[in-house]
């Protein structure tokens, strides 16, 4: 039965054409021991706005872990009200979970998103400790088009330093199906990366030069989104550089349950969270 509701909400919840799949997704989460500061600003435009998850027995203790979730959506859809089944998810674990919303395509295009979400990480990185975080131990963590936004963090280090953020604080990287390593072939993507000669600026590939965070990469056997070459060319040019790298593959899994996993609905369809909570906790 569980499966049945899932598929029937799946549609609703991910297409964000209304807020009741959501609202039913996020529903339990209302009644966790977890702390939530909602809409809080870390730059001038109205998508600037972060929400954060705090486990309600952190006490200021300034030791929390920090993760900042990227969300996905194409680079032109998404918010960040639609995932508090993360935030809350991994709080209940232990950590300090930063979501925040982006400037999105047509409103902007690449690479003005990542220097969003940089900017997200900086006000974790500046603020965090106030609220029991612990600012020298970041980790980043996206899906899909948000998985490629926190790559291109994790592997261009200038975006994070332009903003103020020590490199060296990022202690690892999870990506759920991101497209790390891919040529734009729709309209609205080459106009979004475009000019051709600039696509090499927008793989994450481009930029691993050994100085990486380890790096998790998680992909879904039924993904017909992103394809798995994106994860192979990523883990390649990381080992050759000789840098921490795992990849899963998870049977019989999707695109989009890569990310419903956290929810109540599906989380028994595959040990998404407890290897990336594994991975995290080897690089403290």
């Amino acid at each position: 039965m569980k499966h049945v509701v899932m598929a029937f909400l799946m549609a609703p919840f991910l297409s964000a054409c209304t807020q009741i799949g959501a609202g039913i997704m996020n529903a339990p989460t209302y009644f966790d021991n977890v702390r939530v500061n909602k809409d809080i600003a870390y730059g001038d435009d109205a998508l600037h706005r972060l929400d954060m998850y705090v486990p309600a027995n952190v006490n200021k203790r300034h030791d929390i872990p920090i993760l900042v979730f990227i969300h996905g959506g194409n680079w032109q859809q998404g918010n960040k009200n639609l995932y508090r089944f993360v935030g809350s998810h991994f709080a209940k674990n232990g950590y300090m979970v930063i979501i925040p919303n982006y400037r999105k395509y047509p409103q902007v295009k690449y690479p003005d998103f990542v220097e969003d979400a940089a900017d997200a990480v900086a006000w974790a990185y500046k603020n965090g400790e106030k609220y029991g975080g612990n600012p020298e131990t970041l980790y980043l963590m996206g899906h899909s088009a948000g998985g490629h936004i926190a790559a291109m963090l994790s592997s261009d280090q200038h975006y994070l330093e332009d903003a103020g953020v020590p490199f060296n604080n990022i202690k690892a990287f999870a990506g759920l199906a991101g497209p790390y390593d891919f040529i734009p072939k729709e309209k609205d993507l080459k106009d979004i990366f475009g000019p051709p000669e600039k696509y090499k600026d927008m793989q994450a590939t481009t930029f691993i030069d050994g100085s990486e965070p380890p790096m998790l990469l998680l992909h879904g056997s039924e993904d017909e989104t992103v394809y798995f070459s994106n994860i192979e060319k990523l883990e390649a040019a990381l080992k050759q550089k000789k840098m921490p790298v795992e990849h899963k593959v998870y049977q019989g899994v999707g695109h989009i349950k890569m990310v419903t996993a956290f929810t109540w609905l599906y989380g028994d369809a595959a040990p998404i969270s407890q290897d990336v909570l594994a991975f995290f906790a080897k690089y403290r």
